[in-house]
């Protein structure tokens, strides 16, 4: 007659199947913008539960470390959370990431260590569990490493734009395959505690020569592919220490940043590859041939106007929204027009901003209503028949040169079709490129009126017209 499951095991394979649903539900949810809140919201009581369940039900014994990690963790938590502005979610994203990638790496070595001073036979016999234990080591150390390297140029601790140097590509493909050869080693004889360091400090330095090559236009695709990175750690460390919930979760987490990240080089209309070696933005427009060309400047007074006298406006937001702190006066912005009768939608580039959904974030915390957001292949057609395209810190994502400049680094990436308007207007504070280092061939059409100044205290000036 077989064994009938213990009551504790019982109970934690039940929490962790509910955890494991909400983890899904969650991820469903967070795919739309009106269900977003609710997504996040779920998919932390399920980590909640799985974590109580793991604690409460997994025979610890020493509490104190765990309080005192708790303690401390949940206070940086709470100060971040307090502290850090809109226009740092990015960075903050990418840090987040790097942690996830380091905690797998950190239990991983504790696991290993258990087995050295323990002499437990059962990790030496189990190939699966050495292979993952190198595994993650291997990734969550890229992870970590190229998450810090992020962080910094999203900072603008580093600069952003590509660092190249000589065989990049090959020297990066070299480190890779010996850590993949050393991880072999230590399957074969993981009693030798100098590979595992050995693998930890070459993955930590193939992330950092991962990542420095690649441009800030690009920290979209970055951000999302690292946070797949670090669902992938957490599964190999799930499979290290044998705990189906963090392999879940790991996988979860892992298969969304991969789509996620196929989803943002759709969005470009690049390979993956091409995002991760290409390099692009390391030449920089030179200022002197911006300066070349003129533009008409316009006033707010000019710009409200023709706002007043419209019919419908689809606003364009970017990254520069973020760095002027602009959101809640754009949604007032917005009110004002909407109360004057005229039709107003946001149209949102997929990779506007420094991380996925960043634009969708920011006008979420304005109180944006979420029937307005519309995604670009919602909206271009739409262009054509819109009196204003009202353009706010963006720029490669509107930029001309993408459908028709074939040396131009943007060349074939979909674009907002904000030309197509009657009246663009571009509210900047300079003819300076973006990210891309591409001369904007839109502030220069006949149809735009630039309106340059600090973003917020342009729409503030917009609003108070408006008002009157």
């Amino acid at each position: 007659m077989k064994e009938l499951m213990p009551l504790t095991v019982f109970l934690q394979w039940s929490a962790y199947l509910v955890a494991a649903v909400f983890f899904v539900l969650g991820l469903k949810w967070l795919s739309s913008a009106a269900t977003a809140r609710r997504g996040n919201a779920i998919s932390a009581i399920g980590m909640l539960l799985a974590i109580s369940a793991t604690l409460w039900l997994g025979g610890i014994i020493e509490w104190q470390y765990i309080i005192i990690g708790l303690i401390v963790g949940g206070s940086i938590g709470l100060l971040l959370s307090l502290r850090v502005q809109m226009t740092q979610m990015p960075q903050m994203v990418g840090l987040l990431n790097g942690f996830g990638g380091g905690a797998s790496v950190l239990v991983a070595y504790a696991e290993y260590e258990y087995f050295i001073h323990a002499a437990s036979s059962e990790m030496a016999t189990n190939v699966g569990v050495l292979v993952s234990t190198g595994l993650s080591w291997l990734i969550g150390s890229i992870t970590f490493s190229g998450s810090v390297i992020a962080a910094a140029k999203l900072h603008e601790i580093m600069g952003g734009a590509p660092i190249l140097y000589r065989f990049q590509k090959q020297s990066n493909a070299i480190l890779l395959i010996g850590i993949l050869v050393l991880i072999g080693f230590f399957v074969q004889d993981p009693s030798n505690q100098i590979i595992p360091v050995v693998i930890v400090m070459l993955a930590l330095l193939l992330g950092i020569t991962s990542v420095i090559p690649i441009g800030g236009a690009d920290m979209p695709v970055v951000i999302s592919l690292l946070n797949s990175y670090s669902g992938m750690a957490a599964t190999a460390t799930g499979f290290v220490i044998n705990n189906p919930m963090l392999i879940i979760a790991g996988t979860l987490v892992g298969a969304s940043g991969i789509i996620l990240t196929k989803i943002m080089c759709d969005a470009m209309n690049r390979s993956l590859a091409n995002v991760l070696f290409a390099g692009v933005g390391a030449e920089v427009v030179q200022q002197g041939k911006v300066e070349e060309r003129t533009v008409v400047r316009y006033t707010p007074d000019d710009a409200a106007m023709i706002l007043e006298g419209a019919s419908s406006v689809i606003i364009v937001p970017g990254y520069g929204i973020a760095v002027a702190q602009a959101q809640h006066v754009l949604h007032e912005l917005e009110l004002a027009l909407i109360s004057r009768g005229i039709k107003v939608r946001y149209a949102i580039h997929p990779v506007a901003g420094r991380m996925p959904g960043h634009m969708n974030v920011l006008l979420a915390e304005a109180n944006v209503s979420y029937d307005l957001l519309l995604e670009m292949d919602q909206i271009n057609d739409d262009f054509q028949d819109t009196d204003v395209a009202f353009v706010v810190g963006a720029n490669d994502v509107v930029n001309p040169a993408a459908r028709t400049k074939k040396d131009s680094p943007l060349y074939g990436m979909p674009i907002l079709n904000v030309d197509y308007a009657k009246t663009t207007m571009v509210l900047k504070r300079s003819l300076k490129p973006g990210f891309a280092g591409e001369d904007n061939e839109l502030f220069y059409e006949k149809n735009t009126m630039m309106v340059f100044g600090d973003a917020k205290a342009t729409v503030t000036k917009l609003v108070s017209l408006l008002k009157k």
